[in-house]
């Protein structure tokens, strides 16, 4: 189909799951079910290779795989964003021209991880690949505070960087959304979104494209609804679908050790809606049956909460 993307971007972006059937093996026919899922539930553009896609973990291999057969089983209906989040900008560029070639719209870098890296390193990083890179870039402030983040000040400059269209921030820190919202508000060509689902309603008020939300893999409709009610202004509507991802969040994403919490909760909630495997990559493991009752318990709360609502 080939559309031309909004620019810039708005709406609910899922971070895309990568389904699997094995060890550095992708389960093709369950990724179908969940773009196909995705996309009748109204979503805006697909994010894929992300935290929520567990991509670190994922074999080079794999991760083009992921971005060929998406690309292909999307076949244009909307736009795909890749990251190509890596320590080594070979592998960036690599990954970033596997991207293009397939497709993809966009695509999302990070800070490199594990090396020490001061502010100026950062703004060294995304000058240098922006300049080779082949697709327009998000910048991303990633969830793990343990990580280096853009400062405000560090994101003005990178901001302003050829080939950089916009910024995701999962830092939960809304004053410094805020901030940064107010710097590029007259940046009609600079989108932002918000990771965390628990900010949504409240991002939107103060000004954020959209979310890249991660329980949209399982209820696409839930968060599509929440941005509707917001672009229509009708705020009651807005507050009440908030309380339901909330209510989500509570019982979905608080699956066994919290760190990996999030990717229990959700490809189990996904296993159980028979869209795909609850398997998860190396090292995690995925819910047992006694937290797989409480996804299911959970799942059976909201949607007795959407029937009254």
């Amino acid at each position: 189909m080939n559309n031309i993307p909004q620019r810039p971007l708005r709406g609910i972006i899922p971070p895309m799951i990568t389904p699997l059937a094995g060890d550095d093996k992708l389960d093709v026919a369950g990724l179908e079910r969940l773009i196909d899922h995705m996309i009748s539930g109204g979503i805006h553009g697909l994010f894929v290779l992300g935290t929520t896609g567990e991509a670190p973990a994922l074999s080079y291999r794999l991760r083009r795989e992921v971005i060929e057969t998406t690309c292909k089983l999307v076949n244009g209906r909307i736009p795909v964003i890749v990251g190509v989040i890596d320590t080594s900008r070979t592998e960036m560029l690599a990954m970033a021209k596997v991207a293009a070639d397939a497709g993809g719209e966009s695509i999302v870098i990070a800070p490199p991880y594990y090396l020490p890296l001061s502010q100026s390193d950062l703004v060294r990083c995304v000058k240098s690949f922006a300049a080779e890179s082949p697709l327009p870039i998000y910048l991303y402030n990633v969830p793990n505070p343990n990580h280096l983040r853009y400062t405000l000040a560090s994101l003005k400059i990178c901001g302003d960087v050829p080939n950089v269209i916009g910024f995701k921030d999962s830092s939960g820190n809304f004053e410094f959304l805020e901030a940064a919202l107010e710097h590029f508000r007259q940046r009609s060509d600079f989108a932002i979104f918000v990771g965390p689902e628990g900010l949504l309603a409240k991002g939107l008020v103060a000004g954020i494209h959209g979310g890249i939300s991660g329980g949209a893999n399982a209820f696409p409709r839930l968060y599509v609804s929440l941005y509707d009610a917001f672009v229509d202004g009708r705020m009651d509507d807005v507050r009440i679908l908030q309380a339901q991802i909330d209510l989500f969040i509570r019982e979905v994403y608080s699956v066994g050790e919290p760190e990996s919490g999030l990717l229990r909760g959700l490809k189990c909630c996904l296993s159980l809606l028979n869209i795909c495997e609850s398997r998860l990559c190396w090292p995690y493991v995925s819910a047992n049956s006694h937290e797989r009752e409480k996804v299911e318990r959970g799942i059976c709360v909201l949607a007795q909460f959407r029937r009254t609502t």
